[in-house]
């Protein structure tokens, strides 16, 4: 019984060394755990709040548009991305801006804002909504061949026949009528191609193909792609059985 109580009262003594010479490491790994968690509490509800704050203002955005205060509209888009530089609602506000911006023929404000959207944002179909929009004001600058090179840069996706339609009116401006034919039928052809809702301006497409055919203008027909291999085959064959014949 002695033995047991001098086990025990050693085990103690050892856990109380333990304690003396580990404790304050413990109290310090607790402590630093608490301050992480409430660290990353505290980060969540900065984000959040970031969140919300950002779609507040651009909410804001929206309600000066629907009241035509277009000034209060640009400061406010303005104020957005300088305060929330890396949320999509900074850049959906600059979208709108450049709308304002090339409604009132500020083209070049437009450019920057929209070349700007199309750097930044981090949705892809933002990115080239900003990409389409970014070709119209360059066409509307007189610099069609740089709307071409921004088509081109980028796989349109589901945007396709909007570039398509974008492609035919750069070519247009520069007098390449027959591709731009070829470009609005190819933008006609796929504007349903996508869940079957309409993603090109129908009536204002057809206008355009109209105006041209009414002028005897054609579209651009690419040879098929066997016609160039055909006839070397052809004469090969001929040449093979005239030999055989002989």
């Amino acid at each position: 019984m002695i033995d047991d109580f001098y086990n025990e009262e050693e085990q103690w003594q050892r856990v109380k060394r333990w304690l003396r010479e580990n404790g304050p490491w413990l109290v310090a790994g607790v402590l630093i755990g608490l301050a992480g968690l409430y660290g990353w509490r505290w980060w969540e509800a900065r984000v959040q709040g970031q969140a919300v704050a950002a779609s507040e203002a651009y909410q804001g955005i929206i309600t000066s548009l629907e009241s035509n205060e277009l000034d209060v509209a640009i400061a406010a888009a303005d104020a957005l991305r300088s305060e929330h530089a890396g949320s999509a609602y900074a850049q959906q506000a600059d979208l709108l801006a450049a709308r304002i911006e090339v409604d009132r023929g500020n083209l070049g404000e437009a450019l920057t804002r929209l070349e700007r959207v199309m750097g930044a944002a981090s949705d892809p179909q933002l990115q080239l909504i900003a990409r389409q929009r970014l070709a119209r004001v360059q066409i509307a600058q007189g610099n069609a061949d740089a709307a071409l090179a921004t088509l081109a840069a980028a796989e349109p996706g589901a945007f396709a026949a909007r570039f398509a339609e974008v492609r035919g009116d750069a070519l247009y401006a520069k007098g390449d009528l027959p591709a731009a034919l070829s470009a609005w039928r190819e933008a006609e052809a796929g504007g349903t191609a996508f869940g079957g809702a309409p993603t090109v301006d129908y009536a204002g497409l057809r206008l355009k193909i109209a105006d041209l055919v009414a002028n005897g203008v054609q579209e651009v027909v690419e040879p098929a792609a066997d016609e160039s291999v055909a006839e070397p085959a052809t004469r090969e064959s001929e040449a093979v059985a005239t030999e055989n014949a002989e």
